[in-house]
């Protein structure tokens, strides 16, 4: 059983100035105090999404966060969403970019969109993602529920390759809550459940703050993941508006504490 690393999607956000950190929070500051004062040791960085990576900055996060800490790094949008012609030097590029986090990346994600279904020129670019990252520790991330079949959680094994379980709104197409585990790392992303999701701007549709009574209910699944996996199982809130990623991180954090089924893995959860 590996350690359970709980953070959330991004720390870098205007709205948990007085909310989070306290007021008058500095943008260079907000890291230092998301690490050392919240007590995370994870973050899933998602702003390489919306553009390449940058060394200084990966730099920079390498060297305001502690030794030990950990990275899941968001692939860029050019690699999942809108694929770029010359996807090669693409990957080449956010690799570059990626590299001064060193052993401190942890893993990849790689989240595909709604409209990313299970045809066999997707399972290939699949399987050439997976060539193109060797030596990375990765995860996918569906968002269509067509992808709910055990042969694609098969081929995810086949590639060694994570199953990121998703919570989301109960919605008609959408990925449904499923605990599986495809590789050595256990991997949970919770996006809120705001029932307008197709509606709503990101900042509304991430605008969900979940119930003490909820996120006991998802412990359980976490347990178990956890107690499975050989590696890390990374536990991400990514409902950012106005800090309530960060509330549910912590809390997950105190739940998580309450079973001793964790043994040595219970110890590092509360430093997460």
């Amino acid at each position: 059983m590996g350690e359970i690393l709980i953070g959330t999607s991004g720390f870098s956000f205007d709205d948990w100035i007085g909310e989070i950190y306290p007021p008058g929070t500095k943008k260079q500051d907000m890291l230092p105090y998301y690490c050392n004062v919240l007590g995370f040791k994870a973050l899933e960085v998602n702003y390489t999404y919306y553009s390449m990576p940058s060394r200084k900055t990966m730099e920079s996060f390498a060297r305001r966060t502690p030794r030990d800490f950990a990275f899941v790094v968001k692939a860029y949008k050019g690699i999942t969403h809108s694929v770029e012609s010359n996807i090669r030097e693409t990957c080449r590029f956010f690799k570059e970019g990626i590299e001064p986090l060193g052993p401190n990346l942890r893993a990849l994600l790689f989240q595909f969109p709604y409209m990313f279904l299970p045809t066999d020129g997707n399972i290939g670019y699949i399987r050439r993602l997976k060539d193109e990252f060797s030596g990375y520790e990765s995860v996918i991330e569906f968002r269509n529920a067509r992808w709910f079949e055990e042969k694609y959680f098969d081929l995810l094994r086949e590639l060694s390759l994570g199953f990121c379980v998703v919570d989301e709104p109960k919605l008609k197409g959408l990925m449904p809550f499923t605990p599986v585990l495809t590789s050595t790392t256990g991997y949970f992303r919770f996006h809120g459940r705001n029932r307008s999701w197709f509606r709503e701007p990101v900042d509304v549709r991430y605008d969900y703050l979940y119930s003490d009574k909820e996120l006991r209910e998802f412990s359980g699944p976490v347990a178990d993941i956890a107690s499975r996996a050989s590696g890390a199982t990374f536990v991400f809130f990514n409902n950012c508006h106005a800090g309530k990623a960060a509330r549910n991180a912590l809390t997950m954090i105190e739940l998580l504490k309450e079973r001793p089924v964790f043994g040595p893995a219970a110890q590092a959860a509360p430093h997460n």
